[in-house]
């Protein structure tokens, strides 16, 4: 009987089998038009996403570019002769050595051996490692004992 209740079911509702393939690559190219435009969305924004990171790479390279510049222009302009030319414009001019004074400091040998501080290479030794496995083991069970006798027996009794 319930055969028969399944074949009548079916021949009742019209469903052939071409229209069931009919309606089978409907879905399938809805699903598959669905999914291409997914995988579009994700490509565009990579996209842009890599637009926005070669625009800021060129940004990093242009203002690195002009770091460098600005460190040459700042070097030129502490030369020497610059400096010299700055200072005549400025109305300074070199001293005759009749016009030098020397200092005298007290206590300040001129002429002492530079001296440098000793390397402090002596490290402090590290404790050597002794422990077993039996040790730490005892150690382990000794300190839950512990805990459990803190348990049983609380100091405030």
């Amino acid at each position: 009987m319930n055969d028969n209740w399944l074949q009548h079911t079916l021949r009742r509702s019209g469903w052939r089998p071409q229209r069931q393939i009919t309606w089978l690559l409907g879905v399938g190219v809805l699903i598959a038009i669905v999914m291409g435009a997914l995988y579009l969305s994700q490509v565009a924004g990579f996209a842009s996403t890599n637009r926005e990171l070669e625009q800021l790479i060129a940004e990093r390279d242009e203002l690195e570019r002009i770091n460098e510049q600005l460190r040459a222009e700042i070097a030129s302009f502490q030369s020497v002769p610059r400096l010299l030319a700055r200072a005549q414009e400025l109305g300074f001019s070199p001293a005759p050595p009749d016009r030098i004074e020397y200092l005298l400091v007290e206590g300040y040998d001129a002429n002492r051996a530079a001296t440098v501080a000793p390397l402090d290479d002596a490290q402090d030794a590290l404790p050597t490692y002794d422990e077993t496995f039996w040790g730490w083991l005892q150690q382990q069970w000794d300190l839950l004992r512990q805990q459990f006798d803190s348990f049983t027996n609380p100091e405030g009794q």
